[in-house]
């Protein structure tokens, strides 16, 4: 009997041995919290530059981040996307392209940092990015550790060449990895909604994109052959059911901005806009160095970038459409609200409005417009010019790709 309790003991010590040693293998596969409690905002070389970027071009637009007023007006992130790699040393460590990048990675960031800016970089979940530079898959541990040891601050991970994955699993795996090495950062999920990240994602990065490739059209598709890229306006269709997945820390990410990028100025200002609304990160992607004062203008519109950085967090919603002209609504903090009329049309549109006969209710908030005593004071945000209040029907004309933007204030 004494014998047969010996062994049942060296069996539960065994048992309790190897759960401990297991323990030592739990990986924590959620982001860093206290991140990008409004959406992130700052550049990303992609849309411009593709390929073709170089410690230069990146100081230099860290310079007129400055210089032209964005960094005042919110923007912090300085994001390298594709095509910065280099081989991986013996060891299996990334390294950075040599010759476009001959000062290394962390001169990089401490001249960003030195500019009260972040630094951003690019990677990708399979064995190859989409530029055909070295992934991570296989790698995601030492890759952390080495963006960690270079000081950066975000990063965006992409879906290409992920033959076997699961979305999911893979994202989870970078979260620990970036979590293990210790340097909070911003993860920015790219993995084009094809999974359904606004699912999943909320526990594991701070941003998931929603959509393919954006690019600078208002309202059109063009055909890769196997793939697409969207207008503004197709992008914008597709954020429909995504709303009550963002809030402060995970956001629904309808790709970054064409703004400056060769829409018509209306066309920017309505893009712009719309991003505010739906409370999407706002990531430039134009040549800073060269924007003229019109997109300077719209990028540093405080007063707009402040209904995008609302701290409530909501996304806005489409209220109504009458002949492609759109009302879409977005509750404030302090009881206020943004008001945008979007007109998709080719010509002008007329808007009659009566604030005192629309019932507008948002039950994700739980807020609703009603017909508060005194009405609400209105200010255009772009002319910002007051317009009366709410107590009288509202009545102008809309242009062509153009909007009306609105914040409503309790009087």
């Amino acid at each position: 009997m004494k014998k047969l309790f010996i062994a049942l003991c060296l069996v539960v010590l065994s048992a309790l041995e190897a759960g401990a040693q297991g323990n030592n293998y739990i990986q924590d596969y959620t982001k860093f919290d206290g991140l990008a409690l409004t959406p992130p905002m700052g550049w990303n070389s992609w849309n411009k530059f593709a390929c073709n970027i170089n410690e230069t071009l990146i100081r230099e637009i860290a310079d007129v981040m400055v210089s032209s007023g964005m960094r005042d007006a919110g923007y912090e992130y300085i994001n390298l996307d594709d095509c910065w790699h280099g081989d991986r040393d013996s060891l299996g460590f990334i390294q950075p392209d040599a010759e476009r990048f001959p000062s290394g990675m962390k001169a990089l960031a401490d001249y960003i940092h030195s500019k009260g800016l972040k630094m951003g970089l690019y990677s990708d979940a399979g064995s190859q990015t989409c530029g055909g530079r070295p992934g991570s898959r296989g790698y995601e541990f030492q890759d952390a550790l080495t963006y960690a040891k270079w000081g950066v601050d975000y990063l965006k991970y992409d879906w290409c060449n992920t033959e076997g994955l699961k979305a999911e699993g893979a994202y989870k795996t970078i979260a620990a990895a970036l979590k293990n090495a210790g340097r909070p950062m911003v993860l920015s999920i790219c993995e084009w909604g094809n999974d359904e990240p606004w699912k999943w994602g909320p526990a594991v990065g701070h941003l998931w994109r929603t959509t393919g490739d954006i690019f600078n059209c208002f309202d059109c598709i063009e055909d890769h052959g196997t793939w697409k890229s969207f207008g503004v306006m197709q992008i914008l269709d597709k954020q429909k059911g995504l709303r009550q997945y963002a809030g402060p820390g995970h956001w629904n990410d309808p790709d970054m901005l064409e703004v400056g990028n060769g829409m018509v100025v209306n066309e920017d200002r309505a893009h712009f806009s719309m991003w505010a609304m739906i409370a999407a990160p706002l990531i430039a992607g134009n040549d800073l160095r060269s924007m003229n004062k019109e997109t300077i203008g719209i990028l540093t519109n405080k007063e707009v970038i402040a209904i995008n950085q609302d701290s409530l967090g909501v996304q806005g919603f489409k209220y109504s459409v009458k002949d492609k002209l759109e009302t879409w609504f977005k509750p404030l903090k302090d009881g206020k609200w943004a008001v945008c009329f979007l007109n998709r049309n080719d010509n002008a549109q007329e808007v009659s409005f009566d604030w005192t006969k629309e019932l507008v209710q948002d039950s994700l908030a739980k807020r609703d417009l009603g017909k508060k005593l005194g009405g609400y004071k209105i200010r255009n945000l772009w002319t910002k010019k007051e317009l009366g209040t709410t107590n009288r029907p509202l009545k102008t004309t809309v242009p062509s790709h153009d909007v009306l933007m609105l914040r409503l204030s309790p009087n």
